[in-house]
């Protein structure tokens, strides 16, 4: 009688094809995040190198830069920053995306210095934002400079 009950006594099933498929995708996602912490964690001056990444870093940093800026005159319409703060803020904006979009230290340059570089085009724009920020009397309206920021944010290459 003991013998009648072996019968019905096997091995275990074997495992079903969807799992490896299951095990391939998850390791295919983790390489992809080691890779995309290790691109997201790299220098500047080594994102603007890579081909298909110099685009993407463009983009991001234009995006980026941008929307402080949008912000800083949002804070300066509704009354949260003077037109000498908001022209500060925007002028160290600019500053460091140029630093970030072409290496250039543009933060501790002076205007002479920016005008006789590889950036002399962001010169009129960071000429009037000082001239907002440092000058009483002056006649820049901060919204107009902020627009003229972002337009040469977004029209860098």
């Amino acid at each position: 009688m003991r013998d009648d009950l072996l019968r019905y006594v096997s091995g275990p099933m074997p495992y079903s094809w969807w799992w490896l498929w299951l095990g391939l995708l998850l390791l295919a996602v983790v390489l992809a995040w080691y890779a995309l912490v290790f691109v997201w964690t790299l220098p500047s001056h080594q994102l603007r190198r890579m081909p298909v990444i110099r685009t993407w870093h463009a983009a991001l940093l234009r995006r980026r830069f941008i929307r402080t800026i949008r912000s800083i005159d949002e804070r300066h319409r509704t009354g949260d920053l003077t037109a000498a703060q908001a022209s500060a803020e925007m002028s160290r904006a600019l500053r460091s995306f140029l630093h970030q979009a072409t290496g250039v230290r543009a933060q501790y340059m002076h205007l002479d210095a920016i005008t006789a570089s590889d950036i002399a085009d962001a010169a009129p724009v960071l000429s009037a934002l000082i001239d907002a920020q440092f000058n009483a009397a002056s006649r820049v309206n901060v919204s107009e400079a902020g627009s003229a920021a972002k337009e040469l944010i977004r029209t860098w290459t």
